[in-house]
């Protein structure tokens, strides 16, 4: 395989794995507005205490990987939406400051407040995300060289804010039914109240950024036109959509958290296969930022190739032994968050 492609589909991947392990665990985190108790508040914390943080090891992979493979498309994406990623970056410091900080003083008030800073911080980086993925399918305001010439509100397109609200609606799916597998009691029954509720809210989003997508980046379909197999994928993306209803109805709680795995994967090929071979289209016609006109040299991408043959076998079997070590229901105890 040419090592450009190795490396899209190498950054795709880890993407993927990002998206299926920090979904949930953002989206446990906007449902944390929704606990009534603040034992439930707890067990929705308990539920992703030991996970989170390695999840987040695939996303500081992913940058690296990024930044060492392609540096002018990393520069280019990150300096078009800078001030996004800065939010992002505080987001995602909101999120641990408040898991850590939640349970160091009894005094209400300290508590409410940190509920808040986790659930927005949750809710605002996962809609970063989708802001992001809306901008490079769209395309950025880029000139001729490829650089930036737009403005802050230029990042803000309604197509762009469509994308964003599914990301918030897929990831809240996808952390109710994690939830119905870690949770017991009312938590448990209150885990499938909020799945059938964004399952629905989803399937509206995902029909509309569908339709979206083909009146304003139909440039995005190009690689389906190219390769017909690939709608395989979309055939086995609705399927797994249409799964998702049918697990809860039948309290199926592993089958349906493995479907939603299998819609969080498929969402993020999905968009590999209507980006490839590009990172990020530019909104003027001709102009995008591809694999093969942006990436480091072939002996930096054969030595990254040979780094993370070796390395990353070692993160997965360390995020595999972490999910079979805490496997089970969430027990409040002493230690608890």
């Amino acid at each position: 395989m040419d090592l450009h492609v190795f490396w899209f589909v190498g950054l795709g991947l880890l993407l993927t794995v990002y998206a299926v392990l920090d979904g949930f665990d953002l989206g446990v985190g906007t449902l944390h507005a929704f606990a009534r108790t603040d034992t439930d508040r707890r067990a929705t914390l308990n539920a992703i205490g030991p996970l989170w943080d390695g999840n987040e090891v695939w996303l500081v992979v992913f940058g690296g990987a990024l930044f060492a493979g392609f540096p002018e498309a990393y520069g280019t994406i990150l300096s078009s939406l800078y001030l996004p990623v800065v939010g992002l970056l505080f987001f995602l410091m909101g999120r641990a400051v408040s898991i850590e900080f939640r349970g160091k003083a009894e005094h209400r008030l300290w508590k409410a407040w940190w509920d808040f800073s986790f659930a927005a911080a949750s809710t605002l980086t996962t809609f970063s995300f989708g802001l992001f993925a809306g901008n490079l399918i769209l395309g950025l305001p880029l000139d001729a060289q490829r650089h930036f010439v737009g403005t802050l509100g230029s990042l803000y397109t309604p197509y762009a804010l469509a994308v964003g609200a599914l990301a918030v609606l897929g990831s809240t799916l996808h952390g109710a039914l994690f939830l119905g597998l870690k949770v017991e009691g009312e938590l448990h029954s209150s885990s499938k109240r909020w799945a059938w509720t964004s399952f629905g809210l989803f399937l509206v989003a995902y029909l509309g950024v569908t339709i979206a997508t083909f009146v304003l980046a139909p440039h995005a379909l190009r690689n389906f036109e190219h390769f017909p197999l690939a709608w395989v994928l979309v055939a086995a993306h609705v399927l797994a959509i249409a799964n998702i209803p049918r697990t809860l109805y039948l309290d199926r709680p592993r089958e349906a958290f493995a479907t939603s795995c299998v819609n969080v994967a498929l969402l993020c090929f999905l968009f590999g296969m209507a980006m490839f071979p590009n990172l990020a289209f530019g909104r003027q016609s001709g102009v995008a930022l591809d694999v093969f006109s942006t990436s480091s040299s072939e002996g930096t991408l054969q030595r990254m190739q040979i780094i993370a043959l070796l390395g990353l076998p070692f993160v997965a079997i360390y995020t595999t032994i972490v999910y079979v070590v805490f496997r089970g229901r969430v027990k409040i105890g002493k230690y608890s968050y």
